[in-house]
């Protein structure tokens, strides 16, 4: 049987016949209106936002009667305001320093020396998504008021609770980079050269899992920054961050929605600058090959 070659405009029939189809495929095309209405469903809130947090008066015109830059200059002038901002950046940070202190070298070890841990760390890393964060933080309050009283409401309490929500998300980060890099060969090769277990981790296994690492400290950051449940329960309005403001802003009488604008313009710029370095951190991850120690002098 003579054999049949298809082109790009070309179908084979039943008949073994080849056809040919007439047009452009417009498949593409089908799926824009759709795109443009996403876009517009998530854009339109925050432009909307935006622009209320710049109006100097909007009550029933399309468009603000004017714009100013007082409400952003009043909110950074407050107090309250910047107090808020630092402490939520700061809570975030050391939540994922603690967490990639942590997580790295657990996860080396599961994969290195101790592979039987690894269920035990993957029930660990499943628990926040299977219990919502009010019961977490409930549950916590239950246990240290029965054995660790004096940390209840405080900022330890806090940081630690949120250490373990955000656990989650580095393990799986970091674990991933790690198999990427296939840190088991990377580890028996550098002690096979003398290297000892603090050197494997600092000049070969941390080298190759940066963007990994990168990715699990940018997402723990945004869960810390990006909470609210846990410090509504664990410590309230003594440690008041970036969302409890925005609620307790939204719960006074007097509240200023210009100013509350203008924070949730601010939370929406850290929120996306957060998700673009994970998708950039995730990039360079794909993008470079795991590097192991030379063999004999050759590249």
């Amino acid at each position: 049987m003579a054999d049949v070659t298809l082109s790009a405009g070309a179908a084979p029939s039943r008949t073994g016949r080849v056809r040919r189809v007439e047009g452009p495929v417009r498949a593409g095309w089908s799926a824009m209106p759709l795109l443009v209405l996403a876009a517009l469903y998530v854009l339109l809130p925050l432009v909307a936002v935006g622009l209320y947090s710049l109006a100097t008066r909007w009550t029933t015109d399309v468009l603000p009667a004017g714009y100013t830059l007082e409400h952003w200059i009043g909110g950074f002038a407050d107090a309250r305001f910047r107090g808020v901002l630092w402490r939520s950046l700061g809570l975030a940070v050391a939540v994922a320093v603690i967490d990639i202190l942590l997580v790295a070298p657990a996860v080396y070890w599961q994969r290195v020396r101790n592979p039987a841990i690894r269920p035990v760390l993957e029930t660990l890393a499943a628990i926040p998504f299977a219990m919502p964060l009010l019961v977490i933080a409930f549950g916590l309050l239950r246990a240290t008021g029965d054995y660790l009283p004096m940390v209840q409401g405080s900022l330890g309490l806090l940081v630690a609770a949120h250490v373990a929500v955000a656990f989650s998300f580095v393990y799986w980060s970091v674990d991933g980079a790690m198999a990427a890099a296939k840190v088991e060969e990377l580890a028996e090769a550098a002690r096979t050269c003398g290297a000892t277990t603090g050197q494997i981790l600092r000049r070969v296994i941390l080298p190759n899992i940066g963007p990994g690492l990168a990715s699990g400290a940018i997402l723990a950051f945004a869960v810390s920054f990006n909470e609210i449940a846990i410090v509504q329960v664990t410590t309230g309005s003594r440690f008041e961050t970036v969302q409890l403001y925005l609620l307790n802003m939204l719960k006074s009488a007097d509240a200023d929605f210009n100013v509350l604008a203008v924070m949730t313009m601010i939370n929406f710029a850290v929120t996306l600058a957060l998700s673009i370095a994970v998708v950039y951190a995730n990039a360079g991850r794909s993008a470079s090959p795991p590097a192991g120690p030379a063999r004999g002098g050759k590249p």
